[in-house]
């Protein structure tokens, strides 16, 4: 990503707008901000805009060094707890090695009150290019990290402490016309492999089965739709004014008659 022109990330403006659209509907400021990820400097200079001070991340050390921010991974973050109101991550929570770890250090950071405010490119995305590494004679390892669903993110914002949080994904088609288009823009995005120890480098045999495996599965116009599918999540840290679940059980309407056919 470091070598690229930023415009290269066809994500990184998507991504930046959504985020930018939902912090628009929080009626509320937010005096200290951490950003997760110094590759988007659109993103950053709106984010200063607001008024708030603002603190930057970034794991690549040499677009850290460009961007003025700090070199280190998000699970291995050691700052004071309470540090910041509003924590934006527009990408990279499924590249990290803990995620876990790095949702609790994320939740300590934040002052009461204080919102997560992050998207990833979750489960169920590059299926096509998952079927194509699968392929006859390419070597069977790990080129792909895992993906995280839905479900799961939802269940580790609440493991970890976090209220009211909320999940939801945005299906993006992209349509390629070669493989190895798809892999400038992976590259580009920073979704290539991260893999450390890195998996053994793809033969040129391998380059053309894969190359040909993608191809086949390509639309009658001879492009390949691929499809990303971004995870949008939030969550806050608890305060005592924010809204509290009812008490199980103190419901006064019953779901039996509220389920009943209408005469």
């Amino acid at each position: 990503m470091a070598r690229l022109s930023p415009s290269a990330n066809f994500l990184a403006p998507i991504v930046a707008e959504t985020l930018l659209d939902r912090l628009t509907m929080v009626t509320r400021e937010f005096p200290r901000t951490l950003l997760i990820g110094a590759h988007d400097a659109a993103l950053a200079d709106h984010l200063r805009g607001t008024g708030t001070t603002l603190t930057m991340i970034e794991a690549g050390p040499r677009l850290a060094a460009t961007q003025g921010a700090m070199a280190v991974e998000a699970d291995a973050l050691d700052l004071p707890f309470a540090s910041f109101d509003l924590i934006v991550w527009p990408g990279g929570l499924d590249g990290i090695n803990d995620v876990p770890g790095a949702l609790v250090r994320l939740r300590a950071l934040l002052a009461p009150d204080g919102l997560l405010l992050g998207t990833f490119v979750g489960d169920g995305s590059l299926s096509k290019l998952r079927r194509a590494v699968m392929s006859d004679g390419v070597r069977p390892v790990a080129r792909l990290h895992p993906q995280i669903d839905l479900a799961a993110m939802g269940n580790l914002l609440q493991r970890v402490g976090f209220a009211l949080p909320v999940v939801d994904v945005e299906a993006l088609t992209v349509r390629y016309g070669d493989w190895f288009a798809l892999v400038r823009d992976l590259r580009a995005t920073g979704l290539s492999s991260r893999l450390d120890p890195a998996p053994p480098p793809l033969t040129r045999e391998e380059v053309a089965r894969i190359a040909v495996a993608f191809g086949a599965q390509a639309d009658p116009d001879g492009r390949t739709a691929e499809i990303f599918r971004l995870v949008h999540f939030s969550g806050w840290a608890p305060h005592p004014d924010q809204p509290q679940p009812a008490r199980r059980g103190s419901g006064s309407a019953s779901l039996a008659d509220a389920l009943k056919p209408k005469s």
